[in-house]
């Protein structure tokens, strides 16, 4: 799982068979301490409650399109968790 904030909504008015109902979010990638590590992307919404500004946890390629019923929906990326909490010790990171 990789770690975004929610920046945006965005609708779409014609989606792919099996996306209907679908929420799509406007997500920046984040690093492990919070910095920004790539452009935006939209996402769908697998947990069903992610909303503008929420820390979230996403999945992306074939596992984001696994997330939805039914199954292997055409998407890129998805959400999975909104993060409730959140702590990156610094001198525990990457060497």
């Amino acid at each position: 799982m990789k770690l975004g904030r929610v920046i945006g909504t965005m609708v779409a008015s014609v989606k792919a068979d099996g996306m209907q109902g679908l929420k799509l979010l406007i997500v920046r990638p984040l690093t492990a301490d919070l910095r920004v590590e790539g452009e935006p992307f939209v996402a769908t919404d697998a947990s069903a409650q992610a909303s503008s500004g929420d820390l979230v946890t996403y999945e992306a390629s074939r596992e984001a399109a696994l997330l939805h019923d039914p199954w292997f929906v055409p998407v890129d990326h998805a959400i999975v968790g909104i993060v409730s909490q959140h702590h990156y010790d610094e001198s525990k990171g990457a060497p």
